[in-house]
């Protein structure tokens, strides 16, 4: 099977070009503006223009079965465009549905579509994690135009009869990982002191490895099409999770008790509101779903997937 790929050389186009490679039986073309690095055998690279611009995809199309579509105006912190909604809209939408009509046209089978979270909401209630069929809540234009992206595509499916896979990753984490993950392991090798020890949440993330995993389950899985969420199935509060990392890197955590209430109101004063909630609150997902009608099952457990991403940190 011919299989395309976009986004090949970021952090989680790469990721899933190397699971799909490990399958003999398929052929991968990796999109991206730049070379992925070194090609395994059975990958070719081809140069992707800008998606906001409409990319010319020519040929690369041709003969494809499944296209994995993971490029996208990732979510930004500080954002400076003039209008940020617009600017999410021309790449995440506009151009993921032009990709999509000439994948149709170009005889292309499945599309697989890597959303985000953010399409469900911020954060979740206590016990009641996300599920792919709750009423989507996005807050934030990143958010909005991953769940117009969404919509769009599942329209183009039910006129054409391409089937439309979306997967909406929680906060995916590995070696390469940047933002403000990167910044929490950063605080933890330096053993600087972290106000976080009186937080008691409960949050999913997932690890490189197994968000690879399930989008190469749903390349061939017969049931892959509709919308699913995936995670490791190991949901950890804050401070478990620092743990953790700090036992992967074999370096002492400092973690100092303050009250949450406390470090919301921090937040506030910073300008930081979003990244403390993140810290302090809920966001957990149900990927019972994914393990019942694709049988599928996270491939690494976290403290394996940590120990693997930053033993080398330490």
């Amino acid at each position: 099977m011919r299989i395309l790929v976009t986004g090949a050389s970021g952090f989680v186009g790469h990721a899933v070009v190397e699971r799909l490679a490990a399958d003999p039986r398929d052929l991968i073309l990796a999109a991206s503006r730049r070379p992925p690095g070194l090609l395994a055998k059975r990958v070719e690279w081809v140069q992707m223009g800008d998606l906001a611009a409409g990319a010319a995809w020519n040929e690369s199309l041709d003969d494809i079965r499944v296209v994995v579509h993971t490029a996208a105006r990732v979510h930004v912190m500080h954002d400076t465009a003039a209008d940020p909604l617009a600017e999410f809209r021309r790449v995440n939408v506009d151009g993921t549905l032009a990709l999509a009509r000439r994948a149709h046209a170009s005889g292309v089978s499945r599309f697989i579509f890597l959303s985000s979270i953010k399409v469900n909401g911020e954060g979740s209630q206590r016990g009641r994690p996300f599920r792919a069929d709750d009423p989507p809540q996005p807050v934030d234009p990143y958010g909005l135009s991953k769940l117009e992206a969404e919509r769009a595509l599942l329209a183009l499916g039910a006129q054409t009869g391409m089937e439309i896979v979306i997967i909406r990753p929680v906060l995916v984490y590995g070696r390469g990982v940047r933002g403000n993950f990167r910044s929490l392991i950063e605080w933890v090798r330096r053993g600087v002191p972290l106000p976080f020890g009186g937080i008691d949440n409960r949050r999913s993330f997932v690890a490189l490895d197994n968000l690879a995993d399930l989008i190469g389950t749903c390349v061939r899985h017969p049931a892959a099409s509709g919308t699913w969420l995936v995670s490791d199935g190991d949901d950890v509060s804050t401070p478990e999770l620092l743990r953790r990392v700090a036992g992967a890197m074999s370096v002492r955590l400092r973690l100092m008790p303050v009250p949450p209430a406390c470090l919301r109101a921090l937040g506030v004063l910073a300008a930081r509101v979003d990244q403390m909630e993140r810290l302090c609150g809920d966001l957990q997902v149900d990927i019972g779903p994914a393990r019942g009608l694709l049988g599928w099952v996270p491939s690494i457990s976290m403290r394996d997937a940590l120990a693997v991403a930053f033993a080398a940190d330490g």
